[in-house]
């Protein structure tokens, strides 16, 4: 886009429109949760619909949110980047929370495999951005089951969400090696479902940097349950 002064007003009107889109799409989201706690499963004939309906909405409030932080250059010096130290335990906590009704409207079990005593330095919002993302994801292509599991490996922190649907197609782990890439001229969409996400865990994962190492994010399938790995790496 070019900088002139009305190509600057188009973006903050389209920063602006996003914002106000990602607010009503939060408020159907929580509203979808309290009606499918409220429903039952064996009762509401409507209760499918209604998760997949959830999921969606979750879905497009992920992509306003990214498409908001890479507004505000989110990989940049300018952005508000916050690392903290964090019991690991209660970044889990929060994204059980954030995934919990999608999780139980669509019969998926969540295993957890973290030790919550576990303190790592982290951007705590962003992290978990990109975490609820990967299991929002996951969701929809695993078969019946999720797997959270974080670990201290060699001085790295490992994030690791796995499925155990049909693991990634080969588009879509191209699509990883990409996002994941520098890229001249811009973000490189492959696929509308995958590419955003992507780029935007990898510059979160970058940001995280300690004694010249910065983090990494790869997409591979395997694991314990045999279907897609989305794999964040922290230093």
């Amino acid at each position: 886009m070019d900088d002139t002064p009305n190509a600057h007003e188009l973006f903050l009107f389209l920063a602006s429109t996003a914002h106000d889109m990602k607010n009503s799409i939060s408020v159907l989201s929580g509203t979808l949760e309290r009606l499918l706690v409220d429903a039952s499963p064996r009762t509401e004939s409507a209760y499918p619909q209604m998760a997949h309906m959830l999921y969606q909405t979750k879905r497009l409030n992920d992509n306003l949110m990214q498409l908001l932080a890479l507004y505000k250059q989110v990989g940049t010096p300018a952005y508000p980047f916050d690392v903290q130290p964090l019991a690991l335990g209660h970044l889990v906590d929060q994204v059980v929370s954030i995934e919990r009704v999608l999780l139980q409207s669509r019969g998926i079990q969540l295993e957890l495999d973290c030790d919550p005593q576990l303190i790592w330095h982290l951007d705590e919002d962003l992290v978990v951005g990109v975490l609820s993302h990967a299991v929002n994801n996951a969701v929809h292509y695993t078969c019946d089951r999720v797997r959270l599991a974080i670990r201290e490996q060699d001085g790295w922190l490992e994030l690791r969400v796995e499925d155990n649907g049909p693991g990634y197609p080969p588009a879509l782990l191209k699509a990883g090696e990409i996002a994941t890439r520098e890229i001249a001229g811009g973000v490189n969409f492959l696929t509308n479902s995958a590419g955003l996400g992507l780029y935007f865990s990898s510059e979160v994962a970058k940001m995280h940097r300690h004694r010249g190492r910065h983090g990494t994010l790869r997409l591979e399938n395997g694991g314990r349950y045999g279907g897609g790995c989305f794999i964040l790496r922290l230093p």
